[in-house]
């Protein structure tokens, strides 16, 4: 409940923060592609998760600041009548608000009054894949593609609305057995789209998943490439040079349990170099003695993995903990920017994720440039910048 209400007042906010400027539609006609994503000038919409292919979740409007915020008040409030969690992050289009709720259902409001202009439930809670509705997991958001509305299911499907009616144009099964072959992997995560794709991993580490992102062609859902975050069982062959260098981070028979590293959050594309980067999850099952009872570093867990847009092909990787233990996952959201360090520019990625670091990483290389703890840590020392590995505590695990 503590959850739905929280999401009630954001929708009021944007309501307020729309006066002349939201509902103006800024863009006008202009629909959501690839230059809209990346127009970090355009506060008159908020198209993606994190508002831009930066993922900086920053409004440049101005309307609202320290001398007027005391003047805000309820414009208007909607129920969104659904169970499950609401933490999704609302989208804003041309004067049209979009969200997604529990069970993935989606709906368009007026900007400006909060009217409900089109609702559609993809009635998940009837599907024969049960076992992945997962109480308490509700849509973490969707995606906007110039006339469609992009949303996961908790089922595994990827769905495409017509972003102006609400009718469905296309849907596709992301989740087969070489990622989810006890059927209980789920997907609550906001797609990310680009260049004509749209991008999708899921949850599940923890429940015999082998982790995965797969890309579809966002006009037609036609599959397109996917990665493997984790190793298979090397008896049945690796899908590309990239598992078989990741199998030799692996000991003892992982793949009967899944091995985890699950993308169910964080995912970001960056216009300026082409590449996609992903945030993978913890170890599955959680204790490594079981999955990888010989040591090593298990990749790709709890790591940033950069990927060709076009191929998703491995680039680059970073792993912020080899050999994860603790449910450390890296599935908090990445920010790009471009900063002067050292005197000079440098294209970085930023994330703060559950291991108490925050991280900044070259994206151009993949190399740490600097971690430093945000508050009391006790796993680790510090980060190694040099070997970009960290210095462990004695007896922490």
């Amino acid at each position: 409940m503590a959850g739905r209400y929280r999401f009630l007042s954001l929708i009021g906010l944007l309501t307020l923060a729309a006066c002349g400027q939201l509902t103006g539609g800024g863009s006008g006609a202009k629909p959501p592609d690839d230059r809209m994503l990346a127009d970090e000038a355009d506060g008159a919409n908020w198209p993606a998760y994190g508002r831009t292919f930066s993922e900086n979740h920053y409004n440049p409007l101005t309307q609202i600041s320290d001398a007027t915020v005391g003047k805000l008040g309820l414009a208007w409030s909607y129920d969104v009548g659904t169970p499950l969690r609401a933490d999704s992050q609302p989208l804003a289009v041309d004067g049209v608000i979009y969200i997604a709720t529990g069970l993935s259902v989606v709906t368009a409001l007026e900007a400006e009054t909060g009217k409900v202009i089109w609702r559609h439930d993809p009635n998940v809670a009837d599907s024969t894949h049960r076992t992945r509705m997962i109480p308490g997991w509700g849509a973490r958001g969707l995606a906007i593609w110039k006339d469609k509305v992009i949303v996961g299911l908790q089922d595994g499907r990827l769905l495409a609305l017509d972003r102006k009616t609400g009718k469905p144009m296309w849907n596709v099964q992301t989740l087969d057995e070489s990622v989810d072959k006890y059927g209980e992997a789920t997907v609550t995560q906001a797609p990310r789209v680009f260049g004509g794709k749209v991008i999708i991993g899921f949850g599940g580490g923890d429940r015999w998943a082998r982790g995965a992102v797969s890309c579809y062609d966002a006009e037609t859902g036609k599959f397109l490439w996917r990665f493997y975050t984790v190793p298979g069982d090397p008896a049945k062959g690796h899908e590309d040079e990239t598992q078989a260098m990741a199998a030799k981070t692996w000991s003892g028979e992982w793949w009967k349990y899944g091995g985890g590293g699950t993308a169910w959050d964080a995912i970001t594309y960056d216009p300026a170099i082409g590449r996609v980067y992903v945030g993978t999850g913890k170890g599955g099952p959680w204790n490594w003695k079981i999955r990888n009872p010989g040591g090593g570093d298990n990749l790709f867990l709890a790591s940033i993995v950069a990927l060709d847009a076009k191929t998703g092909k491995h680039v680059w990787h970073y792993q912020q903990n080899p050999n994860e233990a603790w449910d450390y996952n890296a599935v908090m959201d990445m920010e790009l920017a471009t900063l002067q360090i050292g005197g000079k520019p440098r294209k970085v990625v930023m994330q703060a994720p559950k291991n108490g670091f925050f991280y900044v990483i070259d994206r151009e290389t993949g190399k740490l440039i600097s971690a430093g703890k945000v508050d009391h840590v006790t796993w680790a020392g510090r980060m190694d910048v040099k070997s970009g590995g960290p210095v462990d505590r004695p007896y922490n695990r």
